[in-house]
């Protein structure tokens, strides 16, 4: 029987109204210790048995043993849950959300956002610097985004700085000020108050952050000197210049941001890179197969650059998408079976350290129903009650309605990574694929989605691992049972996603975030204690 784990919010954002206390909310607070165990729990990179000694006044782990010690050896009274057969995952770390509070929280918010992570076993997410209004691209802006989280947050959360044209001098201030990281657009990013950034603008920001603890992190794509097949304002505005079909048809809208555009971006990225020898790069995002040969040899010559994709683009192909349905649009595209299979080949990559890919987020970048302009017969579509966007643009008529180049582009999947992941590892393998996604094992999955994105954003000494010293931030994982996406179990804010419908393989059973038990699915969230996430500042 499927629970709605929503909040019924009453329309007055920020913050729902409470669901009725879990009556497993919390094990204990007056133990020393709490206990779990399992007879497969991912420790570094293997599957073995486990039992994880928790220290409930740090929320840290104290110790691991690997084997399934009884309760009888701990001291009466200890709280102990041997969870076999299920899986205990360290807890995913999704470093690229965009949780758009303050100014934007029709669109998501902390609340709803950090409860569709938990949902999924995320126990750590890090908020993109543009959707919300004002943008962090300032210490003031960040300040105002930090007091528009206090007490909202069921899992940790850490933010990103924004890098935009003339805010250089703000970027030391804002490593000073706890950012765990930097993004900036070579392309317009859909927001007027997060414009792209030319040439002399990345100059400055790798000059400005070149000795500083931090990453500096690229939406990467960029017109081509000679393209005529999109203008400029791509994101949202006009339509392409020549179009080479029908605007409701998605391959439209992929023949518009062609690889090119990635490898062209990637290009100029890496002609700058000697500026900041030492300063980690990234790219976020990445979706075209043809910019990993790029990549690899720019890291074989030493340059200190990474890059991560998406979800979406592991589970989801071009050819399967229907006309008029812009739940799949997103930037860059989503692209062909053939490019999928590609980026899995990279990912597989033995050993794990070659592969360009390093890191699996959701990108998360939700907006209100009625911006992404779906035909009503869509699931998702806006009700006729449904208000307008806090973006300046808004979109009435009925010509744009399925209209790939008019709609918000962005995926909502914060929460059902774990299960879209581990889907795909136990599917068969597409036709021709050039690697056995058999080979996709829940170690290689921790890797992906927690342990390197961990250490991406500073957190390597704290996430990521079931180890001793690490905050015990848990996933409990059902690898077995299977689920269909439902609005009942998407907690983000609107119930709009290309998921919906799907059925998955793989069940987060319970999420503990430093050491507490934050979400049980079969109980709910731990209401009577509330949000207990903490903002990573520094």
């Amino acid at each position: 029987m499927a629970m709605n784990y929503a909040s019924n919010q009453p329309q007055s954002y920020p913050t729902p109204t409470p669901s009725p206390p879990s009556e497993s909310a919390s094990l204990t607070d007056e133990s020393p210790i709490t206990v779990i165990a399992s007879s497969r729990a991912v420790i570094s990179d293997d599957v073995t048995p486990a039992t994880i000694v928790i220290s409930t006044e740090t929320g840290k782990i104290i110790s691991v043993v690997p084997s399934v010690v009884p309760p009888t050896d701990f001291p009466s009274g200890t709280p102990y849950v041997d969870h076999t057969p299920h899986v205990l995952l360290p807890g995913l770390v999704d470093a690229h959300v965009h949780l758009n509070e303050p100014g934007r929280t029709e669109w998501e918010g902390f609340w709803t956002g950090t409860r569709a992570a938990a949902f999924g076993g995320v126990t750590t997410v890090v908020d993109m610097p543009l959707n919300a209004i004002p943008p962090t691209t300032t210490v003031a802006g960040l300040r105002e985004k930090v007091a528009a989280a206090a007490g909202k947050c069921w899992v940790d959360v850490g933010f990103y700085g924004g890098v935009v044209p003339g805010n250089e001098k703000e970027l030391k201030p804002l490593v000073r000020a706890g950012v765990r990281g930097f993004k900036g657009f070579l392309i317009d990013s859909g927001v007027e108050e997060f414009p792209a950034l030319s040439s002399g603008d990345i100059a400055k920001a790798l000059a400005e952050l070149k000795d500083e603890p931090t990453v500096l992190m690229f939406h990467a794509e960029m017109l081509p000197p000679i393209a005529d097949s999109v203008g400029d304002a791509v994101q949202w505005s006009l339509p392409p210049l020549s179009p080479t079909g029908p605007l409701d048809h998605y391959r439209t809208f992929l023949d518009s941001r062609p690889p090119s555009f990635e490898t062209y971006a990637i290009s100029e990225i890496l002609s700058l890179a000697h500026l900041a020898p030492n300063l980690p790069l990234h790219i976020v995002h990445l979706s075209a197969v043809e910019a990993l040969p790029l990549l690899r040899s720019a890291r074989a010559a030493g340059v200190n650059i990474t890059a991560e994709t998406c979800f979406h683009y592991l589970s989801l192909a071009a050819e399967d998408i229907a006309h008029g349905d812009t739940r799949h649009k997103c930037c860059p595209p989503i692209r062909t079976q053939r490019n999928q299979d590609g980026l899995w080949h990279d990912l597989l990559q033995q050993p794990s350290a070659d592969a360009v890919i390093q890191t699996i987020v959701s990108d998360h970048s939700p907006c209100t129903p009625n911006l992404k302009l779906l035909p009503s017969s869509l699931a998702g579509a806006p009700s006729s009650s449904e208000g307008a966007s806090t973006l300046n643009h808004t979109h009435t008529d009925p010509d744009t309605v399925g209209d790939f180049f008019a709609a918000w582009g962005g995926i909502s999947s914060v929460g059902l990574g774990l299960p879209i992941l581990w889907t795909e590892a136990t599917s068969p393998t597409s036709p021709g694929s050039p690697a056995s996604r058999g080979a996709v094992t829940l170690p290689a999955i921790a890797r992906w989605c927690a342990r390197n994105t961990a250490a991406q954003v500073g957190l390597a000494g704290t996430k990521g691992r079931l180890a001793p010293g690490f905050d015990a931030d848990v996933a409990v994982f059902d690898d077995a049972s299977e689920w269909v996406v439902a609005p009942s179990s998407m907690l983000f804010r609107n119930k709009c996603s290309p998921y919906e419908g799907r059925r998955l393989r793989g069940v987060v059973r319970e999420t503990w975030v430093r050491g507490r038990r934050v979400f049980a699915r079969e109980g709910g969230f731990d209401e009577k204690r509330g949000p207990g996430g903490r903002l990573l500042l520094g």
